[in-house]
């Protein structure tokens, strides 16, 4: 029989406002920046995996007490004595009369506990997906704790400390009518991570971004959802919470368990990050999130346990993949445009992996949509739009994610795949001023959600014509191919001949020198002819926001106007100098 548990913190009392919950949570992250994890990069992880196996054990006693009460047989994914309330729950929790693991080690030699940690209780769980009969759930321990080779806390003392505190930080203990629920309070940490100076930027999008995306592109439950460079997993943690309240109280034990088993797809490269992502969906409610651990681009992977049975092609994808980065031969060997911008060999891999009829967000930096001057950019684009209707496209104001430490202009691209873009519909957010103070909200959404149904123009939104933009495009190109056309033609001429002076008897020095210079200068006057062609077609893949409705301030003023506005200037400043000296002199 599941034993009762006190479901209060230390003093006796629910954290029942968002300040007590915060502020449990702080005790607990100063504790560990006292122990060792000086930076939110070292001590966010240790929390993780420690929150993690407390919030487990909470919910398999749960769903061993409701087996029990319907007669069913319950499978825990841990025994004793590896169980939270064996080894870390602090004995004064405990009914009165019964002991547990802890009590032992506290009572054993100095370091006991550390050693049965360390020794015992981490290499179990990290073992647990090798077994023959692993569910999927001790697969998914197994890949949290990954990375933990040991305890990074210095001392048993505060180790024991943040345990007591951990204890006492559960799902039942915070008054959820007041409160964000623990997966929120957890994506406060995540957003510490990502603050600029402690590297993790690179893996957190702000939550206000995701929840706009993940409004556009709505979701449904019987779709999948995947991310292909998930980070911390904040678009597959929001994309549940739709779905999941799109449901509401009509939902079926059917959609519930699609949901919460097989919704949610992700690949993850970096071995800190991922333990992360799996750790934070879990406490979302997500059961089974069906992660990758390994280089999305070059296909070469860590583990791929939790990644059995993935559809070839998913209906949704939001995502946020890494940009500015480069990658070697190996990663684009898998593509058919080759480049080292890890950002464009990620937007072909998201084409890929969208079945037709899919939806797609995905956020993109200003030098992808603007750049033509190289073959891999056009190219990609060019796919983008012929194989799918890029239906909108967001230009964020900057400084959306300086507070990660990223200051790249982005934008966010949203279109489906299986139909050509004939029209784009733009919406311009860049006159908002987001500061570290003053950072973008989803209310400054509101205006391009209302007009986005309709894709109504404005003063900040508007539309481009791509067929008109490709016959305009091509009408300008044609004159030019006609001509490098023709100058081939000639050149292909002047080899001809320079081939039969060369096979002359009587060589004629003069007129072949005539005939290569010829054939020289009309086959480079093609290709000059031939590129300015082309540039004037791959322009049209110049997909930046260009706002038509902002007039630019120009100074109309004539220069005999500005002077005569300097000789005043100088007369007044002449004026105040002079009443200062007055002034001085007086004194």
């Amino acid at each position: 029989m599941a034993r009762n548990r006190r479901t209060n913190n230390g003093n006796g009392k629910r954290l029942a406002t968002q300040q007590s919950v915060d502020q449990a949570v702080k005790s607990i992250c100063d504790i560990m920046r006292r122990g060792n994890c000086a930076g939110a990069m070292q001590y966010v992880p240790e929390l993780t995996w420690i929150l993690f196996l407390r919030i487990l054990d909470e919910k398999e006693e749960r769903e061993e007490q409701e087996a029990e009460a319907l007669g069913v047989r319950f499978r825990a994914s841990l025994d004793s004595p590896y169980r939270w309330r064996d080894w870390a729950a602090p004995p004064e929790s405990l009914p009165r009369g019964q002991t547990n693991k802890r009590s032992e080690l506290q009572n054993a030699p100095q370091n006991a506990f550390f050693s049965f940690v360390n020794g015992d209780l981490l290499p179990h769980l990290k073992a647990l997906k090798d077994r023959p009969d692993a569910s999927a759930r001790q697969k998914v321990i197994s890949e949290i704790m990954t990375g933990v080779e040991r305890v990074r806390i210095d001392t048993e003392r505060n180790l024991l400390d943040v345990l007591d505190k951990v204890h006492d930080l559960t799902a039942e203990a915070v008054d959820p009518t007041h409160v964000f629920t623990l997966s929120q309070v957890y994506e406060g940490l995540l957003l510490k991570m990502g603050e600029k100076g402690n590297d993790g930027g690179q893996f957190f999008t702000p939550r206000q971004v995701i929840k706009a995306m993940v409004q556009v592109i709505d979701p449904r439950v019987d779709e999948t959802v995947y991310d292909p460079g998930c980070g911390t997993g904040g678009f597959l943690a929001q994309s549940f919470e739709h779905m999941a309240a799109g449901l509401g109280n009509d939902a079926t034990a059917d959609q519930l368990e699609t949901l919460k088993q097989r919704t949610f797809w992700g690949r993850e490269k970096e071995n800190l990050i991922y333990p992360v992502a799996l750790a934070n969906l879990v406490l979302h409610g997500i059961d089974k999130p069906n992660l990758w651990h390994g280089n999305t681009l070059t296909g070469r992977e860590a583990y791929g346990g939790l990644f059995e049975n993935a559809p070839q092609a998913f209906d949704v994808i939001l995502t946020n993949p890494p940009f500015g980065g480069k990658e070697g031969k190996e990663a684009q060997t898998n593509f058919d445009y080759k480049t080292g911008a890890t950002q464009v060999l990620f937007l072909q891999h998201v084409i890929r992996s969208l079945r037709e009829g899919g939806r797609c967000g995905i956020v993109l930096d200003e030098g992808l949509l603007f750049r033509t001057n190289e073959d891999a950019f056009v190219k990609t684009k060019r796919k983008l739009l012929d194989d799918c209707d890029l239906w909108c496209v967001v230009s964020l104001p900057g400084g959306v994610f300086t507070a990660a430490g990223a200051g790249v202009k982005t934008n966010l691209l949203f279109f489906t795949k299986g139909q050509q873009t004939r029209r784009i519909w733009y919406y311009d957010l860049t006159d908002i001023k987001v500061r570290k103070k003053t950072p973008l909200m989803v209310k400054h959404f509101g205006d391009f959600l209302r007009l986005l149904p309709t894709r109504a123009d404005s003063e900040l939104s508007w539309t481009i014509d791509m067929d008109e933009r490709k016959r305009i495009a091509a009408e300008e190109a044609r004159p030019l191919k006609e001509k490098s056309t023709a100058s081939g033609q000639q050149a292909a001429q002047w080899n001809e001949r320079l081939k039969t002076l060369r096979k002359a008897k009587k060589l004629d020095e003069a007129a072949i020198a005539e005939a290569e210079a010829k054939a020289k200068e009309f086959a480079r006057e093609s290709r000059d002819l031939a590129a300015k062609a082309k540039e004037i077609e791959d322009a049209v893949y110049d997909l930046k926001a260009v706002n038509p409705h902002k007039r630019p301030v120009v100074d109309t003023r004539t220069p005999e106007q500005l002077m005569d506005l300097i000789e005043a200037k100088g007369r007044e400043i002449s004026e105040a100098l002079a009443v200062l000296r007055a002034n001085g002199s007086v004194s």
